[in-house]
Formats: C-alpha cells, structure tokens, sequence
C-alpha cells in the first residue's frame, strides 16, 4: 500500500515538473519571496519542519493561486524529502534562492538562510523601486513640460497672431518660429503621435528582453553619476551574498562562485572573477577585494579589518547596509534636484515665449 501511494505521488511529481518547463519561466516578485521566506524562517526557528511549515501555510492562506503553489512545492516535499529541489520543482523561484535553500539544508542553517533571504529581497525591491521612481518621475515631468510648451504653439501663439494682424502687423523672429512650429504639429500631429508612441513603445519592450537590458544598462554607464550607482548596487548585492554565504558555512571560493552572476554590471563581474582567480590561487579574500576596488574607502578597510579578526561574514553585511543606505541617499539627492530643474526650465521656456510676443505687443500698443 505504502508502495503505492509512493508510486502516485512519484507520477504527480514528474507530471507537475513536466508541465513546468512546458510554461514560460516567470518568477515571483520580490515582496512575494520575501513573504515566502519570511513565514518559512518563522517556521523553522520554531522547530516545525519545512514539510509542515508549507501544510500550515497552503491552509492558512485564502488566495487560490497561493495554495495552488503551495501544494506544488508540498507534494514535491514529499517525494525528495527536501525543500530545495521541490522549490525548483515548481520554476517560480529564482535559481539565487534555490542555491541558498540548498545550502542552508546542507549546513543545518536553512532558518538562518530563510531570514537573510527575506530581508535581501526586501533590499532587492526597496532598489527597485527607488531606481523606477528615480526613472519615472522625471520623465512625468518632461513629459507635462513638453504638453505645456505644444499647447502654447499649437493654441495660444494663434491667438497671439490674430492681435497682431488685427493691429496692423505681423509676428517676427522667436514669436514667429514658435508659431511655425505649432502649425507643423497641428498640421502633423497624427504623425507626431504615431513616431512619439512608437518611440516609446520600443523603449518599453525594449526594457523587457535582456539583450535590450543590456543596452540600457550600457549606455547609463557613460554617465558618471548613473555608472557610480550601479557600482553602489553590484557592491551591495555582493556584500550581502557573502556575508550570507560565509554565515552558512561556506568557503570563499564557493561565496564568490554563489555571487557570479548576480549583478547586470558587466564590469564589476570581470572584477569578480579576477577576485575568483586570486582567491582560488591561494591568495587573501579580503586583499584581492581591495586590489580589484571591489570595495573602496572605509568599506575596503573594513573587509581587511574582519578577515583579520574573524568577522568577515558580519562585515560584509554592514559594508552591504552601507552601500545600500549610500545607493537610496544618492537617488533621493537626485530626486530632490529633478523638479525645481525641470520646474525652472518650464517656466524659463514659457516665460521667454510670453514675453517674446508681450514686449512687441506693448510696443504697438503705446504708439497708438
């Protein structure tokens, strides 16, 4: 009997992974795997299992979708015995988290794991969302600009026109090209719209596949300050990996090997092999770091200090909260210098448009 139920749930499982890698990958986010992680470390630092932890969790929860996944990952625990393969299993969680389960089972430390997890993707969402903001905002901004500015050429210079023929005269220099140019775009504008949508469409599903990621993420490097916070961020997600690996157990060679991959920043990974090489010829971690500018100032100092004394793995996790705290301070800089700019430039442009056709209008005006 026991053999059978076994067997059925063997078939379900290699059903439902089959049926897995038929659909398109889609991972969850990042506030839903810290959710994930979170409830699972609570679990286990209460002593409950892993098993029993998501039977409580797929009861608990009211959502269908979350239960059905839940009782995918349940019935792929039950026939590995493990949480990481059945995390695998169902496709949804990122090959990162897989690795760090993984380990954490390994090494007894999966509690541990669990909660350094929740709290790295917490991290990972705070920074996404920060550098959407810091992406979104000024481009609402540029964007009211530009409808302002279309509105004057298109409907106010017109009227403006209209006085000045009614006064025996005609509009000359900036005031006339203004106008020129809003009659282009009346006369255009379903054109206008038509290359303006497509611009931003392939924008937007640029953004969506990895060579055009990849593209961006390139040409933002040309840019001092955009290329200084993608450092900010590779150094983050590399400190805390670390530290995360060297908590669980882990050897430096199979720290690094575990935070390959995990940065968009081209450059930095070439500096992290180097690191890799270094370290796996029988060089210090904390000194090849240093050497290839993996970390620099007083983070640089810092790692070498906790090689020293032991406390790399803690280190390494205040170095990450450091370079986190310095990404956010630099976005909220740059936030906070967006709108007066773009609201100066704004009111320069209209100022100087008004102006351009009050000044000679006056003049008419008092020669009567």
């Amino acid at each position: 009997m026991d053999e059978n139920l076994k067997a059925q749930k063997r078939e379900k499982t290699q059903k439902l992974k089959k049926t897995q890698k038929q659909k398109k990958t889609r991972y969850l986010s990042n506030p839903e795997i810290a959710s994930f992680a979170g409830q699972m470390g609570l679990v286990l630092k209460a002593g409950i299992s892993g098993i029993e932890g998501i039977t409580i969790m797929r009861d608990d929860t009211e959502d269908e979708g979350d239960r059905k996944l839940l009782s995918e990952i349940l019935d792929a625990a039950e026939e590995s015995g493990r949480l990481a393969p059945a995390l695998e299993s169902v496709g949804v969680f990122p090959p990162y988290m897989c690795r760090m389960v993984r380990i954490g089972e390994e090494t007894g430390n999966l509690d541990t794991v669990m909660a350094s997890l929740e709290q790295y993707y917490e991290n990972e969402e705070d920074i996404r969302r920060d550098t959407t903001n810091s992406i979104m905002y000024p481009l609402l901004l540029t964007a009211i600009m530009i409808v302002v500015v279309i509105v004057l050429m298109v409907e106010v210079m017109p009227v403006f026109d209209q006085v000045f023929h009614e006064l025996g005269t005609e509009m000359t220099g900036f005031p006339l090209l203004m106008m020129n140019i809003g009659r282009v775009i009346r006369t255009y504008s379903v054109s206008v719209l038509m290359i303006v949508g497509s611009v931003v469409l392939i924008i937007f599903v640029s953004r969506l596949t990895p060579e055009g990621i990849r593209f961006w993420h390139n040409f933002g490097y040309h840019f001092k300050s955009i290329r200084k916070g993608y450092e900010e961020t590779a150094a983050y997600r590399f400190a805390s990996v670390m530290s995360m690996a060297l908590s669980s157990g882990l050897t430096p060679e199979q720290g690094l090997e575990l935070a390959s991959g995990l940065n968009d920043d081209e450059q930095y990974e070439k500096k992290l092999e180097e690191v890799k090489n270094e370290v796996a010829a029988g060089g210090e971690l904390a000194d090849s770091l240093q050497k290839q500018k993996i970390f620099s100032g007083i983070c640089a100092r810092m790692a070498s200090l906790g090689s020293k004394t032991g406390t790399l793995d803690q280190v390494l996790a205040q170095i990450a909260e450091l370079y986190k705290n310095e990404a956010d301070d630099r976005l909220n800089r740059r936030l906070a210098s967006v709108e007066p700019t773009l609201v100066i430039i704004l009111s320069v442009l209209i100022g100087a448009i008004l102006l351009s056709v009050m000044f000679p209008l006056l003049g008419i005006m008092s020669s009567l």
